[in-house]
């Protein structure tokens, strides 16, 4: 029977994902089979003729386990799912049953199983599941991801505990990410006794990364669902730094920040001519990772052939620079198996931020 851990959170975008890689990462040391599954999720792609949960597929691609994929990721909330469900479409299969077995047969493979939940406990309740009924269907213990703070943090994971406990599962303790190092102490030693009394522990988890914060182009690609043009080997690069090229074009130069997405609109043949030409040189590249070209007018055919023969990454959309601007601000960007950067990253780093060992002592 393999160990089993069931990564929860208090709510979207709190890190479950890069604490999964870790806990995979490090698993692999220890365990000689390691395995992963995302009992259901509403983000889905088609992989192989199956539709699939995105985190499963990550994990698939990162990890070499494509040949279980279906098994990864029993239940995928395509589209119209929860419509369906609701409607009486689905009657006659059984969700649950579904996860079940999943799990069950990826026992039989693995020593150690790493499966990761959505969003807060409550979500899946739309069709009949919640994380908090999975866990206890399946025997995971559950480890709760928060993001920083005390008083959020403390609110938070009570709010979700009570689902939990309703259920009949068994959390173990909170790994706290996305921590501010300078905070990091305190709020560790004011968390540690606010739980001290629900026998939870608590765990840190990765300081706060700009890194694994930030978009790389890719996504922002597939955020407008627009193709990225220009060298395909950068859609990997991670953007730092999002400027608006609405002054003149000496003062967005000497303006630039690190790995700068530029957003410019079609008319401003100037400044796409210089950006361009700028990009050949090692120290601006470093600036420029790429362009969000915005606007219905086109850009002129000399300008756009100097865009062209430049290999500058871009994005081609009819929206204003505001709603590009708008539509960027507020976007959160979600680590995929194409971000190779983000995962080097947090296998290189994932010894120092969280500590394996600790929370396979609580399963």
């Amino acid at each position: 029977m393999a160990k089993k851990i069931f990564v929860a959170a208090t709510g979207q975008n709190c890190g479950k994902t890069t604490i999964s890689i870790s806990l995979m990462h490090q698993a692999r040391k220890k365990y000689q089979r390691v395995g992963f599954m995302k009992p259901f999720g509403p983000k889905v792609l088609l992989y192989d003729d199956f539709m699939v949960d995105m985190d499963a597929l990550l994990m698939a691609k990162a990890f070499g386990l494509e040949e279980d994929i279906a098994l990864m990721s029993p239940v995928a909330l395509h589209k119209d799912f929860t419509k369906d469900y609701l409607a009486g479409k689905l009657d006659d299969i059984s969700l649950s049953d579904c996860v079940v077995q999943a799990v069950r047969e990826l026992e039989e493979k693995y020593d150690f199983l790493v499966i990761e939940g959505a969003g807060h406990g409550g979500v899946g309740a739309v069709v009949g599941l919640n994380n908090a009924r999975i866990a206890q269907l399946i025997g995971a213990p559950v480890m709760i991801v928060t993001e920083s703070g005390i008083g959020k943090v403390i609110d938070a994971v009570h709010l979700n505990l009570a689902l939990y406990q309703r259920e009949g599962a068994d959390v173990r303790g909170i790994i706290v990410n996305k921590l501010i190092p300078a905070k990091k102490e305190l709020t560790r030693n004011y968390l540690k006794r606010a739980f001290q009394p629900s026998g939870l522990a608590v765990i840190d988890g990765f300081n706060f990364s700009p890194l694994l914060a930030n978009p790389t182009l890719g996504h922002i690609s597939k955020l407008f669902n627009l193709p990225l043009h220009g060298d395909p080997n950068e859609k990997s690069r991670i953007i730092y730094n999002i400027q608006l090229g609405a002054a003149s074009s000496q003062r967005v130069i000497d303006g630039l920040l690190d790995s700068t997405l530029m957003i410019v609109t079609s008319s401003r043949d100037e400044l796409i001519v210089t950006l361009s030409s700028l990009y050949h040189i090692p120290a601006y590249k470093e600036k420029i990772a790429g362009l969000v070209i915005a606007g219905h007018g086109p850009v002129s055919s000399i300008s756009q052939q100097i865009l062209s023969d430049s290999h500058i990454p871009y994005i081609r959309v009819e929206e204003t620079t505001a709603d590009v601007f708008t539509a960027l601000s507020d976007d959160v960007a979600k680590i995929t198996f194409e971000d190779q950067e983000k995962l080097d990253w947090i296998m290189a780093n994932t010894e120092q931020h969280l500590d394996f060992a600790a929370i396979d002592a609580l399963l």
